[in-house]
């Protein structure tokens, strides 16, 4: 059996002020700033693949792990046990389902079938690219 996730691609945080959330986080505890889009914005450890994810959107905290197809990881999910909450839908840089696995615990699931992030040089989000 082939392994599912790919990795942590981010955990959410909520803030009520992005600014204030980069203040805080890149300021005050040392992660990088990588990117910002309306509602949100993306920040780095300095060794690591995973983001913090200061978003305004939704007042909880999630945990998403990168999967190669989401489609193909929503059969895999359901064959196993766990239940879709919402989706798969689209976002931005491919596609994202909620899940909540048999014991109740719920996480994103996402893909990046569209690409990345492509980022201006102030690391405004400006669009998606394949092959960055």
């Amino acid at each position: 059996m082939s392994e599912l996730f790919t990795n942590v691609d981010c955990i959410e945080l909520y803030v009520s002020d992005l600014d204030d959330g980069i203040k805080y986080y890149c300021g005050s505890l040392g992660l990088k700033f990588l990117w910002r889009a309306e509602t949100s914005v993306g920040l780095g450890m300095e060794n690591g693949v995973t983001e913090i994810v200061l978003q305004t959107d939704r007042k909880k905290m999630n945990v998403d792990f990168k999967v190669d197809s989401v489609a193909g990881s929503v059969k895999s999910i359901v064959e196993a046990g766990g239940k879709i909450i919402d989706g798969p839908f689209d976002i931005p840089i491919g596609k994202c389902a909620v899940i909540q696995d048999k014991w109740g615990n719920e996480y994103v699931i996402l893909d990046m079938t569209k690409g990345k992030y492509i980022t201006d040089e102030s690391g405004n989000v400006t669009g998606v690219g394949k092959d960055l």
